[in-house]
């Protein structure tokens, strides 16, 4: 089953964000570009404490770590981005899309 994970940046904005998608080919607008095997569902906004937080949904862990350490890791640096960010996943027991 597919699992969420959730990421929680201090001091990160819609700024870097798009530098980010940017360094990784990525229109997050349109959800379009080169999106990573693996992702099913991705967004990014800044919540009510002020963290910048991504929540996306992946096929599997391993997909994510993949990711991570291919293109992920490299892009936040390129992006700007240096904080560590909070790291929660969360084993879904159902996945949805509706719409």
């Amino acid at each position: 089953m597919a699992e969420a994970l959730i990421l929680a940046f201090e001091g990160v904005g819609e700024k870097e964000y798009r530098a980010v998608n940017g360094e990784l080919g990525i229109d997050m607008d349109q959800g379009t570009g080169d999106i990573p095997d693996g992702l099913l569902a991705h967004g990014g906004g800044t919540a009510d404490d002020g963290r910048f937080v991504v929540t996306e949904v992946w096929s599997s862990r391993e997909a994510q770590g993949a990711f991570m350490a291919n293109r992920l890791g490299p892009a936040l640096a390129a992006g700007g981005i240096t904080a560590t960010p909070t790291v929660t996943w969360v084993p879904l027991l159902a996945y949805h899309t509706f719409g």
